[in-house]
């Protein structure tokens, strides 16, 4: 009786220590496993070396720096009397002062300092210094300051600097040479490849951004061929675009790659406050130094052109709508250039040019512009589903630049299409006065009359995704001439959700009326 009772007690007992037998055996087990490698194959991962990363910058700052220059511009404006330098009107006390402390005599012309820094580099041991066109021109004028001090590194900051003349400009890159005479062979840096770089890579930039000599910033490479500037001032110009600081005083100093080679200029930086928002624009060391050596061995830059317009861009519903798969579609002919001559019209799609294809507006205009005037271009264009080719002789790009023009007045015509009456394009449009259109078809080569003008421009409409602009003229919808609105309501009440629309547009340029297609699929 007494030996049951103790039968319960004996096993809980054994239970407990069989328990712990297995969990030793088990934790053993686990620590044995561990103990051995999971993935012997496999590498362990370490982390990057901060020191190795600081030395390349290092390295990079010690070799390119001493040839990065600070730019000191002067030069003096004249004011009227009574006008205030920026345009603003004047203080009642600023007049108080010229009448009691200045010795302004009368209506007499003041004469007010105006200063400006940069940065540039040195190409050349003999002071060939590279720099920005708008860092020795005059704030917001085409002409050059009246002085330029440059100062070396390692000049004290009181140094008065060495004056430096214009050897020459290119302002359609924004890119400028100038000399300086230092008694002795300077430091220079080398130009790398720009299309080497990829995005992602590590960059630095060196200028004297706010007048603070040799400052190095880095940053990656956020992107290539840039577009940031429209019409003619934006055609040479195809930034790399950086993260690394730019700040004002860092225009015509270099962007460089940890081979300590420069594969850009600084020249523009993208902000709503004047300062660094990681953003920064670079000219290309591939454009540099086709410039540079343009301008060192010519005194300045030749391109070549032949007097056609274009959108840039691939657009596959324009193509499409000319049975191409790649190329440029003419937009249209300038009168009197080396395009007409040589047969080209609207509509043509240019699909090679020297032999090579022509994917986009971007290749098409590196192509011609480094052929030199005079010389001969076998140009591969389509036409109504046929392929031709024609040997244009390229003109000079300056020579070819358009006349200019008017556009028609914002004036009510006789007839407007009706409020609300937008339709699936999203224009409101209006007839043309007899006046304005004879002057449309003046300019363009128009067979007759033709157009009606677009008064507005429903946000979010079809149109408006198209880039539609008011007083742009439609002169043709899905290559049918447009004369009237009546005629333009009905075409656009034909038009079907899906369809592809393609219209032929009349806009106002610089140099008078210029036409472009604009198309896409009708959502």
């Amino acid at each position: 009786m007494n030996t049951r009772r103790y039968i319960p007690a004996v096993i809980i007992a054994a239970t407990l220590g069989l328990g712990i037998l297995a969990g030793t055996l088990l934790s053993h087990g686990v620590r044995a496993a561990r103990e051995g490698p999971v993935a012997a194959d496999a590498k362990l991962l370490t982390p990057p070396s901060p020191a190795e990363l600081s030395s390349s910058f290092v390295r990079v700052a010690d070799d390119v720096g001493p040839a990065v220059v600070n730019i000191r511009t002067e030069s003096t404006v004249r004011i009227a009397k009574g006008r205030h330098p920026n345009g603003d009107e004047p203080s009642p006390f600023e007049d108080f002062f010229d009448r009691h402390f200045h010795s302004v005599p009368g209506d007499a012309p003041r004469e007010i300092p105006e200063a400006s820094l940069g940065s540039g580099l040195i190409l050349d041991p003999a002071g060939y210094i590279l720099t920005n066109y708008h860092v020795i021109t005059r704030d917001g004028e085409d002409r050059p300051v009246d002085r330029m001090r440059v100062n070396l590194q390692g000049d004290d900051d009181g140094a008065k600097g060495y004056l430096a003349k214009i050897v020459g400009v290119d302002k359609w890159t924004d890119l400028a040479v100038i000399k300086i005479d230092a008694g002795r062979p300077l430091p220079v840096a080398a130009l790398g490849d720009s299309d080497s770089m990829r995005v992602g890579d590590w960059v630095l930039a060196i200028g004297s951004p706010f007048g603070l000599n040799s400052t190095v910033t880095a940053g990656i490479v956020s992107a290539k061929g840039r577009g940031i500037e429209g019409g003619r001032e934006g055609e040479f110009k195809r930034f790399i675009q950086t993260d690394a600081a730019i700040n004002p005083g860092n225009s015509g100093g270099p962007l460089v790659n940890l081979a300590g080679q420069v594969i850009g200029i600084n020249t523009a930086i993208a902000t709503n406050r004047d300062a660094y928002d990681g953003v920064g624009f670079a000219i290309p060391s591939n454009t540099v130094r086709s410039v540079y050596n343009a301008i060192i061995s010519k005194g300045s830059v030749d391109r070549g052109a032949i007097g056609v317009t274009f959108t840039n861009g691939k657009n596959a519903a324009v193509l499409e709508s000319f049975g191409a798969r790649h190329g440029v579609v003419v937009d249209s002919v300038q009168p009197g250039t080396p395009a007409e001559r040589a047969g080209l019209d609207r509509g043509d799609v240019i699909t090679a040019a020297g032999s090579k294809p022509v994917a986009d507006g971007d290749q098409l205009l590196a192509i011609i512009s480094n052929t030199q005037p005079g010389d001969k271009l076998k140009l591969d264009y389509l036409r109504d589903g046929k392929t031709l080719s024609t040997e244009i002789v390229v003109g000079d790009w300056n020579k070819i630049v358009g006349d200019a023009g008017s556009a028609p007045d914002d004036t009510t015509g006789q007839q407007q299409s009706a409020p609300g009456s937008e339709g699936v394009l999203g224009l409101s449009v209006r007839n043309l006065t007899p006046d304005q259109s004879r002057d449309v078809a003046r300019q363009l080569r128009l067979s007759g009359p033709q157009g009606v003008v677009v008064t507005d421009v429903r946000p979010g409409s079809f149109a408006d995704d198209l880039g539609f602009e008011r007083m742009d003229v439609v002169l043709a919808i899905n290559r049918k001439n447009v004369e009237s609105v009546d005629e333009f309501n009905r075409m656009q009440s034909q038009l079907k959700h899906g369809d592809n629309v393609l219209l032929l547009v009349a806009r106002q340029v610089e140099s008078g009326f210029t036409t472009v297609f604009l198309a896409d699929r009708l959502p």
